[in-house]
């Protein structure tokens, strides 16, 4: 039909579309069908099929979808895809994309090829509109810049101390009030919690005291969450959702016309943009305290002029800091639901170190920094939760130029290459027969914590680009896990399988929420 109406185009044609267009909604329409009848123009005269075609099994399963026959998510399929070969890689030809879980490709691209494998102009396109010039965006002499002054910031003992404060602010005066009012079997009406949402309030409030000095006051459950991290969840979606398109011109024309998820991105970021600036215009006005202030924002105002280079940095640090804790929180508990005696052996181990210490109000105390220190027992099962559940479940990078793998696959100049490191977790050939077990046991020796290599454990990449943020992510969570199991016992409802389904997104969140109910613990005796 559409081929119809291009070929008898005549000027009353042009009369209707000129009238079609002076409505809102027949305009979006109308531009579809523009959209669609040049597509449709571009591959006849190609007289091809469209250039992302491929009839191989892989590609076939993937544009049909007839993957989710068997699987319920994309990244548990890519898992079983990997696990078939020899070398752990795999060449999904119509999104260009190379998968590895293979610990020597990783080591190559991170360490031994780093400069072969940038971010690249493909992925900072998908991602230029919401995460701009900010660090997990850029390469060359801006990352560097970016990476150099914001790892002298969080290894300055003032940042470490702060953060540590605003940690355990939130935890004693939030975090844990709430669950004690939602607590069953304390003589009042038993509540369900969306123990991701909770974590994800716990999360963004602690991150924007860090980054910009502001508490946005989210954690109040009888107050919807704030239009700023409603806006960030819808961005970050969206922006994943344009990496899984076998044809970027797709997006990229949406974009153009303003239609659809395009449209819906737009107006997200739109409000984070508002949002940002009005943090930035507040604490600009504090003058000469803002070169004092404990926050990162604060501290890179003093080398940063441009607001929205400010915007860019201060997004990149709060979809770190904010989502990725706020994941790995999640997939912990759930985990400890499944796993009661890996909860028991948390609460042996922080009576231990901490002689069973007890706050004003008989609760118990806030673990110290120094203290969470000497709790191996909680680092290893947070990292084996991480093994499975890793909050950013794949990372990728696009060849500078042509270079071969450690396992012998041939990579063409501008390809896409994955490490997957969900995939990764459930490797035999990485983590042994025994790999799709909660074990945090095998992270020990003589009770003492041993890390692996990060190239077999790319939770927090690895080389150059290693996380600079990371240990102070691991004693946030490490705080909460301790204040949580020592006073509650949380079970999950509602969940008819311990095989979670994922939500699209920059980093992982299980699709629905996870509804559970809250107990808390009577004192232990004796």
């Amino acid at each position: 039909m559409f081929f119809l109406m291009g070929a008898g185009a005549d000027s009353t044609t042009c009369h209707v579309a000129a009238h079609a267009l002076a409505s809102p909604v027949a305009a979006v329409f109308f531009a579809s069908a523009v959209c669609t009848l040049a597509l449709a123009v571009l591959l006849g005269s190609m007289r091809l099929r469209p250039p992302w075609w491929c009839a191989c099994a892989v590609c076939e399963a993937y544009l049909t979808a007839s993957w989710t026959g068997e699987f319920d998510n994309l990244c548990d399929w890519f898992a079983h895809l990997l696990r078939r070969e020899p070398g752990r890689t795999v060449h999904v030809h119509v999104l260009g994309n190379v998968l590895t879980a293979n610990p020597a490709t990783v080591e190559h691209m991170l360490r031994g090829r780093f400069d072969n494998y940038p971010k690249g102009a493909p992925f900072s396109a998908i991602l230029a509109d919401f995460l701009g010039r900010g660090i997990f965006n850029v390469d060359g002499d801006s990352w560097l810049f970016q990476r150099k002054l914001a790892a002298a910031e969080l290894a300055s003992p003032a940042i470490r101390a702060f953060t540590a404060r605003v940690v355990a602010s939130e935890l004693r005066c939030r975090l844990i009030p709430l669950l004690h009012s939602a607590s069953a079997g304390q003589g009042g009406e038993e509540k369900l919690l969306d123990l991701q949402d909770v974590f994800r309030r716990f999360a963004f409030d602690c991150i924007c005291k860090i980054s910009f000095g502001l508490d946005p006051g989210c954690l109040e459950l009888s107050l919807p969450m704030s239009a700023f991290a409603d806006a960030f969840d819808t961005a970050s979606m969206l922006s994943a959702r344009r990496a899984t398109a076998p044809m970027h011109v797709v997006w990229k024309i949406k974009r153009l016309l303003n239609i659809g998820d395009e449209r819906e991105l737009r107006d997200a970021i739109g409000l984070v943009d508002d949002l940002a600036a009005e943090v930035i215009r507040q604490r600009r006005k504090l003058g000469s305290t803002t070169a004092s202030g404990d926050d990162l924002l604060s501290r890179f105002m003093g080398s940063i002029n441009d607001d929205k280079y400010l915007r860019d940095i201060v997004v990149s640090f709060l979809l770190a800091g904010r989502d990725t804790v706020a994941s790995a929180l999640t997939a912990f508990f759930l985990l400890l639901c499944d796993h009661p005696h890996v909860a028991d052996a948390i609460r042996d181990e922080v009576s231990r170190v901490t002689a069973g210490g007890r706050d004003a109000d008989d609760h118990p105390a806030i673990a110290t920094s120094e203290k969470l220190k000497d709790m191996h027992y909680v680092h290893a099962a947070l990292y084996e939760c991480m093994r499975l559940f890793p909050p950013v479940q794949f990372d990728s990078k696009f060849a500078a130029g042509e270079d071969t793998l450690p396992d012998g696959t041939p990579v063409a100049k501008g390809t896409r290459v994955t490490y997957h490191a969900y995939a990764m977790g459930r490797m035999e050939s990485v983590w042994g027969p025994d790999c799709a077990e909660f074990r945090p046991e095998r992270w020990l020796r003589d009770n003492q914590f041993v890390p692996e290599s990060p190239y077999r454990y790319p939770v927090f990449q690895g080389g150059v680009r290693v996380c600079i943020g990371k240990e102070l992510a691991i004693m946030e969570m490490k705080a909460a896990i301790v204040a949580v199991v020592q006073g509650f016992d949380i079970e999950t409802v509602g969940r008819s399988s311990r095989r979670p389904k994922f939500a699209p997104g920059l980093t992982a969140a299980f699709a629905g929420g996870v509804p559970v109910r809250v107990r808390r613990r009577a004192r232990a005796r004796g």
